[in-house]
Parts: structure tokens; sequence; C-alpha cells
């Protein structure tokens, strides 16, 4: 992997992956619904200097659209698993944003010999309240403006330009499949008209150290969830930011991340 550069990779034959970076802790990306792994780029080129980083394309998204039974969580989990230790690797920080998040934490349970840090950026899984209607509506949009739409709704009023994303996005989802498993994914995701929630015992038994960054104006899981949260989870309240905090956000993401980094290096010397 060379720093500052992007290697794009299948490992396993169906689960995507982007690297950058080519020494110093592995840092692993996974987005939210309806994302990419694209959508870290910014943040995973300003860590290549230090860091291996790993962004995935998650199962039923991107260049994992076609990926076995893609769309339950737990899938997304055991893949990233399976493929981390593929690679050879024993100690990973793993970074997830809203359902990303989720896949995080699933990611680390059972898997504590891995994953060294959590940072979960407005994760998944915390509460059963979410915005079903909008992140169908996120799911079903193709178009560059219907996507601008929703990210501007998903996004605190003073959120910076999402179009740039959004073409990113709309490419996705012209690739033969994609719309089809993204509205399968939605139904799963907010059957009901609400999520899953991953039980508070299994939360509070993650023995690695867990940050979470959550914006007070989240119009997709609301911040009050953040109250759910065991003692042991290190919560970043951002005020007046939304849902889409790695557009919204980075430089703190990358705070929190590298202070989980160097917290970790330390109690290991």
């Amino acid at each position: 992997m060379e720093a500052e550069s992007t290697q794009q990779n299948r490992v396993g034959g169906d689960l995507y992956a982007a690297t950058y970076g080519d020494a110093g802790p592995v840092v692993v990306l996974l987005h939210g619904f309806g994302g990419l792994s694209d959508a870290w780029r910014n943040i995973a080129v300003c860590l290549a200097a230090n860091h291996c980083v790993i962004a995935y394309d998650l199962p039923g998204h991107g260049r994992s659209v076609d990926y076995p039974g893609g769309g339950p969580a737990k899938v997304a989990a055991r893949a990233v698993v399976d493929d981390l230790r593929r690679r050879g690797l024993t100690s990973v920080h793993v970074v997830g944003h809203s359902m990303g998040g989720a896949i995080a934490i699933l990611t680390a349970l059972g898997s504590e010999d891995l994953v060294a840090s959590l940072t979960l950026v407005a994760p998944g899984g915390i509460g059963e309240e979410i915005n079903a209607p909008l992140l169908r509506r996120f799911g079903a949009a193709h178009t560059i403006d219907e996507i601008v739409v929703c990210l501007t709704d998903m996004a605190a009023p003073h959120a910076s330009d999402t179009k740039p994303l959004a073409g990113i996005l709309a490419g996705a989802r012209r690739s033969d499949g994609q719309q089809r498993k993204l509205a399968e994914i939605a139904a799963l995701i907010t059957r009901d008209g609400k999520q899953g929630v991953i039980p508070r015992e299994m939360l509070v038994s993650l023995p690695m150290p867990v940050s979470v960054l959550w914006g007070t104006r989240d119009a997709v899981l609301p911040f009050a969830q953040t109250r759910n949260l065991p003692s042991n989870f290190d919560v970043r309240q951002l005020d007046g930011a939304g849902h889409m905090l790695i557009e919204e956000a980075p430089d703190s993401i990358i705070e929190v991340l590298l202070r989980r980094i160097e917290a970790s290096a330390r109690s290991a010397a």
C-alpha cells in the first residue's frame, strides 16, 4: 500500500476494498447505508501518511453489490472479519458510520483479539428510532439531484456542498442490481419503521476502547440515542451537526480516532 494513493482490490473474490498508506497502525473504514468506500477518501488520504487504511464497499453496495447474502449487518461483519484475517492482520482500529457503525460493533463482538478500538460515527443499532421514510427515499434515489436532496435532508443546514458525493453515489447506482439491492437493504433496516437494536449487554461486554461521535441535529438517528449507551462508551457531542459527519466533521473524526490509536499504543508499550 502506497502512502496517499489508492489501490483497489478484491480479497476472496467478492468483497471490495480500497487501501491507502503503507506503514503504521491499520485503520478500517465502514460506510453507511447507500454509501461506498469512496465516501471516506478525504479522511483516508489524511491518515495514509502514518497509517495503513482499508475502506470497504460493504456487501450489497458498490463493487461488493453481488456479495453472497449481502444485506444483513451480521453478513457484512463476518465478511469484514474474514477478509481482515485473510490479510494476516492481528490488530485494527475500526471506524463505522451509521449502518457501518452497527457493523463495526458486530465486527468487534467475538473478535476482541483483532479489534483494538472502535470509533462509531452516528452509529446504527443503538435505539429503535430511525427516519425510515428518509432512509428509503435515499435508497431509491438514483439521479444526482435526487441524491443531493436526500443528503441535504440528512445533514445540518450549514453542511458543505454534497454534490460531489452525490455524483459518486449516482454513478454506483447505475450498476446492475444496485437499486434493487438498496431497496432490499432499506426494507431490512427499517422493518416496521424501526431499526434492530444490538442488546445492551453486548455493548457493555466490549473490552476495547469505544468512542462515539454524534451530531445533535441528526435527522436520521436521533442524538437522544446516546442516552442508551453504556458508561464504557466515550461520547463526543457535536453541537449543530447532522447525520453526514464524514462530510460535516472530518477533523473531529480524525482527532478522536488518532487519540484512540495513541492510547492503544501507550497501553501496549
